[in-house]
C-alpha cells in the first residue's frame, strides 16, 4: 500500500492540526542490535531495530506478533509503560521511544526477543538508567531517507496543539498551551527527601539538546521504597549500575549525578517516549506545544495521549 491511503488517516480536528515539518520521514541506515538486562524483571533480552517503510511507523514485533508503538496498545502498568496485544506484552518501552522520536527515526521495525520463547511477555533492556545506549546505537549506524512500498518518500507531517489541554490525577497534572515550537516544563516534588526537594526544568525537547542534556539522564528510586517495589515483583533487575538511588536521610548513594537535577530531567525523558506514542504513519508523535508536567508518571502520560487522540 502507498501513503495516499495512510495519510488519510491523520485528519486535523479542533484540538489538533497536522502540518508539514518542511522534513522528510526518516529511518536507519541499518540494523541496531543490543542485548541487556530488564530493570523489573531481571531478565536478558535482545533488540534489534531493523529499517522501516515511509508510512508505516514504528512498531515491535514479539513472539511473530506485531505491535504498534502506538497508544491504542498502552496497558496500564506501574513504573514503566507497556504495550499489549492478544496477550502478548512487552515493558518498559519509554525510554527507547524516547530516544527515537527525540532523534527522529519515524519508521522502523523493533524485533524484541527474549531467552523464554514461551514467555508472552518481554522487557526492553535499561542499560545504565538512561536513553544514552539507544541514541549512540542511532548514531553509529545514522539515519537516511524513508521510502514507502512504492519507492517514494514522505513528508513528516507533526500534530499542532489548537487549543490548552489538561489531565490530571490526584495533585499531578499535565497541561499542554498551543505553542509555534515544541518546548517542555517539568516539575518534581519529593518534600521527604531533601536530596531531591522539588525541582523544574525546562527544554526545547525535540533536537541535538536532547542528545546533549537528556538522554543521559537516569532513571532513580528512593532507597526506602526499593523493599517495598521488590515485594510488588519490580525492579528485580534494578542495581546502582541502572538508577542512580537516593535516601530520605542519607542523600543520594551512588553519586555523582550527572546534572544536579538529573531525577527531573529524566522525567523529561519519559515524557518524550511516552507522548511519542500519538505518533502514526511515520508522522511526528510529540505535539507541537508547551507541555507542562508536574509530579507527572507513565499513567498521567497515557490519560494525555489519549485525550489528545480523543480516546477519553
Amino acid at each position: 500500500m502507498c501513503l495516499s491511503a495512510a495519510f488519510n488517516s491523520l485528519k486535523s480536528s479542533n484540538l489538533i492540526s497536522w502540518k508539514a515539518t518542511g522534513k522528510l520521514q526518516q529511518t536507519l541506515e541499518g540494523c541496531i542490535e543490543l542485548t541487556g538486562k530488564a530493570l523489573h524483571s531481571g531478565k536478558v533480552s535482545t533488540v534489534k531495530i531493523w529499517p522501516g517503510f515511509a508510512g508505516e511507523g514504528r512498531y515491535f514485533e514479539f513472539q511473530s506478533k506485531l505491535i504498534p508503538a502506538s497508544i491504542d496498545f498502552v496497558q496500564e502498568s506501574l513504573l514503566c509503560t507497556t504495550l499489549c496485544k492478544d496477550g502478548y506484552k512487552i515493558r518498559t518501552v519509554e525510554h527507547l521511544l524516547s530516544a527515537l522520536e527525540a532523534k527522529g527515526v519515524d519508521n522502523c521495525r523493533i524485533e524484541i526477543q527474549s531467552f523464554d520463547s514461551k514467555d508472552p511477555e518481554v522487557e526492553v533492556p535499561i542499560f545504565d538508567g538512561s536513553a544514552s545506549a539507544w541514541v549512540e546505537a542511532i548514531e553509529q549506524v545514522g539515519r537516511k531517507e524513508a521510502l514507502d512500498r512504492c519507492g517514494n518518500n514522505a513528508e513528516k507531517l507533526a500534530p499542532y496543539l489548537n487549543e490548552p489541554l489538561h489531565v490530571s490525577r490526584d495533585d499531578s497534572f499535565l497541561v499542554a498551551f498551543p505553542s509555534r515550537m515544541v518546548r517542555i516544563t517539568c516539575g518534581i516534588d519529593f518534600p521527604k527527601v531533601p536530596a531531591i526537594g522539588c525541582q523544574w526544568f525546562s527544554s526545547a525537547a525535540l533536537d541535538d539538546f536532547y542528545e546533549k542534556q537528556i538522554a543521559c539522564s537516569r532513571t532513580f528510586c528512593i532507597y526506602e521504597e526499593v523493599e517495598r517495589m521488590r515485594n510488588a515483583g519490580l525492579i528485580k533487575g534494578g542495581s546502582l549500575d541502572n538508577a542512580i538511588v537516593c535516601s530520605a536521610s542519607k542523600g543520594w548513594l551512588n553519586p555523582p549525578l550527572h546534572f544536579h537535577d538529573e531525577p527531573c530531567r529524566h522525567k523529561v525523558l519519559d515524557l518524550i517516549g511516552d507522548l511519542s506514542l500519538f505518533a502514526r504513519s511515520g508522522s511526528q508523535g510529540f505535539p507541537v506545544a508547551h507541555v507542562v508536567s508536574f509530579k507527572g508518571g507513565h499513567s498521567l502520560h497515557a490519560d494525555f495521549v489519549r485525550r489528545l487522540s480523543g480516546i477519553i
